[in-house]
Order: structure tokens, then C-alpha cells, then sequence
């Protein structure tokens, strides 16, 4: 199994090795959503950022992060960027959605006009549905 934040792995581990760390299938079924959904590829990257080092999963269409993936052992968190662009589509569902989504999202705080979500995901539940809207919203703005 890879160790998710060995910086030196070459080449890069794949998205197999990845969901095999992760060891859940919800991962898989959710990268494979995206993929056909938006007809993009997964760019898997080091990230030195200060919040999760490690491999992480971004997919991007027409040069916008849709969203990155940060996989953790049974479990997998998602990051979303709520920009100015789809503030107003994505408060308008809000109610719609799961209570844990509404909580995540008030108590993310705003800075620079975004809200950086990060939804951690175990399961193809309403949690899961509600990351997929939030993820055409982005992608429609």
C-alpha cells in the first residue's frame, strides 16, 4: 500500500493505488461521477500545503478546480470553493440540503469573497448528492 504523503513516490501513485489506500468505495464511484459527468481526467498532485500534506486528486475543467480530493484512510474529504460567482446559486439550494452541508457551510468562514468547504465523505448518501451539486454549480459559473 503507498504511503499518501511520501513526496518521493515516482512515478505518482494512480488513482487504483489511491483507492485502495482509502479502502472505500464511495472514492472510486466518486472520482468515476466527475470524470463522466464533466468529461475531464484527475491530476494527481503533491500538495505542501499547510492544511493536508500529501497526494491529493483535483479535477479541473476548462481550467477551474471543480474540486480536490484529499484521501484519507476509509474516508476521503472534499474541498469545494464557494467564490463570489456561485455564492447566490449555492445559498439558494442550501435548504435543500443536508443539515450537515448547512453547518459546514455557516460555520466556514469567508474570506476574499470564497468559502473554502471541506466535507469529509464515507458514504454514497445525501451528503454525497449535495457535494455533486455544489460541484455544478461550479462548474456552471
Amino acid at each position: 500500500m503507498i504511503d499518501i504523503q511520501d513526496k518521493n513516490l515516482c512515478p505518482a501513485p494512480t488513482i487504483d493505488e489511491i483507492s485502495e489506500y482509502v479502502k472505500n468505495p464511495a472514492f472510486l464511484q466518486f472520482c468515476t461521477e466527475i470524470k463522466t459527468t464533466y468529461k475531464c481526467r484527475e491530476k494527481i498532485e503533491y500538495s505542501s500545503c499547510s492544511w493536508e500534506k500529501g497526494w491529493n486528486v483535483k479535477f479541473k475543467k476548462s481550467g477551474k478546480t471543480l474540486c480536490t480530493i484529499y484521501p484519507k484512510e476509509g474516508y476521503f474529504t472534499v474541498m469545494i470553493v464557494v467564490g463570489s460567482k456561485e455564492k447566490a446559486a449555492a445559498e439558494a439550494i442550501l435548504t435543500e440540503c443536508t443539515i450537515e452541508l448547512q453547518t459546514i457551510y455557516r460555520e466556514t468562514k469567508e474570506g476574499n469573497g470564497q468559502r473554502w468547504l471541506l466535507i469529509d465523505l464515507e458514504e454514497k448518501e445525501n451528503l454525497y448528492r449535495d457535494l455533486l451539486r455544489l460541484i455544478q454549480i461550479r462548474r456552471n459559473s
